[in-house]
């Protein structure tokens, strides 16, 4: 019998999806306009929150609701690690400092783990569906516009081990609803997704300083001055 978590969430993260998407940094990246400084410390930041998230989940493999879900194949700080030693050679690991919201997040996953590591999940699910779906368009985006070659500098995005994303995601979905819970763990999992995208979206805004310095306030205005009604949103359908 389903648990009804995968449309709750799905149904309740709309808002905060679109919210995420219309925050400068993003609308810019969607519009081809990506900046190497900055695209590489978002992902500096994204190695401490998913170092963190991958090493809870897998210190809690063997709980009852967290071994559900736990797919080692999507795991990125692997990932991650390349592209950085791309951005800043050798020595990445001292050039890359976590933002003050990244440190929250990561002392937020640390807390999460210590007591509540069911609502983990809320966590899993917003990073990796993201990562699945519009992350995808973005890997494209930062290709072009990058001028890289292969998975260079993008292998964040790169599922090697996930090779048909729809049927993954698809199978995500079904564990979700699998998920031996309440209604009330299942509302706490939801409001958690919904607290990850707000970090996240505070991780990117954190950045548009550095952003605007490169592209100029007037390009990064006309840029963001529409509404968008949420393109990676229906990516995940």
């Amino acid at each position: 019998m389903s648990n009804g978590l995968a449309i709750e969430l799905r149904k309740k993260t709309q808002k905060a999806h679109t919210a995420a998407e219309n925050v400068g940094f993003m609308k810019c990246f969607v519009n081809g306009v990506v900046d190497r400084d900055c695209f590489a410390k978002f992902l500096g930041n994204l190695y401490f929150v998913y170092g963190e998230l991958e090493a809870a989940v897998q210190k809690h493999q063997n709980h009852p609701i967290v071994s559900k879900i736990y797919f080692p194949e999507l795991n990125r700080k692997a990932n991650l690690e390349k592209d950085l030693e791309f951005y800043y050679g050798k020595n990445w690991r001292q050039k890359i400092t976590p933002s003050p919201t990244t440190k929250s997040y990561v002392n937020h996953i640390r807390k999460l783990s210590a007591s509540s590591p069911e609502l983990l999940i809320g966590h899993t699910y917003t990073r990796y569906m993201g990562d699945l779906s519009g992350g995808q368009m973005l890997q494209k985006v930062a290709q072009s516009t990058l001028k890289l070659e292969g998975y260079q500098g993008t292998s964040f995005y790169h599922f090697e081990q996930i090779p048909d994303k729809k049927a993954f995601k698809n199978k995500y979905r079904e564990a979700l609803d699998a998920l031996p819970i309440d209604d009330t763990t299942r509302d706490k999992i939801v409001t958690e997704a919904n607290y990850a995208f707000s970090l996240n979206m505070q991780i990117i805004q954190e950045l548009e300083a550095i952003l605007i310095h490169a592209i100029g306030e007037i390009t990064f205005k006309k840029l963001t001055s529409h509404h968008s009604s949420g393109s990676t949103e229906m990516s995940q359908k």
